[in-house]
């Protein structure tokens, strides 16, 4: 038994490692458009991290992620809006009628702020909705609605208050960050590596996180609720908690994204969105931590490659492949990889017992 989960975790680490090298030398190998794609999908896979704690292994479904990545996103966009004014009001403002800069703005004047509020603000909605639900006992499919219902609400307040987020035409026309013109190549490159620090700082903590202690109990609320109940456990202390933990990184993918996008608008962040993040972990394999990147790119790249050869129908072929991984590969890609695994080690097992009754 210690001997399969010793291998598992060496094969999780041989993925990573492998991951993780090869990002390190796209830089060397994609041109700025393809790097900046590239950056973007790592921002998605910080997301999809966060996601698969909170349903991959605590069992809780949200369909709400896209709200918690958009605040983060706006978050930043607001500083960079406003460095981008020179301290005048945004142009959505001037054209709503507006003279002066609102209270709610003035706060993402100073970029460190603005930096920790992209965190703190998706933290706090989460801890709120994830205490009230989860101390009532929310759970399962009316949990999972409820948060789809969220995403309905945020985004029409988003578009509804054209003066202060831009309606649906959203942020953009950002200039600098820090005095350093975003869209120079060498800062897009600088905000690639930062995005690749982050995603691997986030995946180890996630990883620390899960082997421990609190993941045996993260993993037993997903697979008998009432059960850790009755041995003495506060299930709902510790959804609220991952919950919260999830929502924090999704706001930091948001922030990334914004930096690497340069635009942030309410479809970015409403329902289709944020099913679609669902998906990453669910075709990656979900409960792997190292599934839901790969999902998060691979399905992403895939959009990409599709919508540019295909451009009527790529849809289709979308669709097409959604199917074809949920109906043979129930547990992802990373499902398929360790099947290889199991079947190569039987392989050299049956080798080794023929070997052995040969010779005796």
């Amino acid at each position: 038994m210690q001997n399969t989960i010793y291998q598992k975790l060496l094969s999780n680490k041989v993925i990573f490692s492998l991951i993780f090298l090869i990002l390190l030398v796209a830089p060397m190998l994609l041109s700025d458009f393809r790097l900046n794609l590239l950056g973007k999908f790592l921002a998605f896979a910080i997301l999809a991290i966060g996601l698969d704690l909170l349903w991959g292994y605590t069992g809780v479904l949200s369909l709400g992620h896209g709200i918690y990545f958009g605040l983060g996103a706006y978050c930043m966009a607001m500083y960079l809006k406003l460095e981008a004014t020179g301290g005048a009001i945004p142009d959505f403002m001037a054209w709503s009628g507006m003279s002066e800069l609102p209270l709610i703005w003035i706060p993402f004047q100073y970029p460190i702020l603005a930096i920790l509020l992209g965190v703190i603000i998706p933290a706090v909605v989460a801890f709120f909705l994830g205490y009230l639900t989860f101390r009532n006992r929310i759970s399962g499919v009316y949990f999972t609605i409820l948060s789809q219902a969220l995403v309905i609400v945020v985004v029409t307040l988003f578009i509804g208050s054209q003066n202060l987020t831009g309606g649906t035409s959203g942020l953009t026309n950002f200039e600098t960050l820090f005095g350093f013109h975003i869209n120079a190549s060498s800062t897009q490159t600088a905000f690639y590596w930062i995005t690749v620090f982050i995603l691997g700082a986030v995946f180890f903590f996630s990883r620390m996180l899960v082997k421990g202690r609190f993941g045996k109990v993260l993993i037993g609320i997903r697979d008998g609720e009432n059960r850790m109940r009755f041995l003495g456990y506060n299930p709902s202390a510790y959804k609220t908690f991952i919950y919260t933990l999830s929502a924090a990184i999704a706001g930091l993918a948001g922030m990334l994204f914004v930096l690497q996008v340069g635009i942030i608008s309410p479809t970015m962040i409403g329902i289709i969105p944020s099913i679609e993040m669902v998906l990453w972990v669910a075709l990656g394999g979900r409960g792997t931590l190292i599934g839901p990147i790969i999902g998060a790119v691979f399905v992403n790249t895939a959009k990409t490659g599709f919508s540019e050869s295909y451009p009527e129908y790529w849809t289709y072929f979308l669709g097409i492949l959604f199917v074809l991984v949920v109906v043979f590969l129930p547990n992802g890609l990373t499902g398929l990889f360790e099947k290889w695994n199991e079947r190569r080690k039987n392989k050299n097992v049956s080798n080794s017992i023929r070997v052995e009754k040969s010779v005796s």
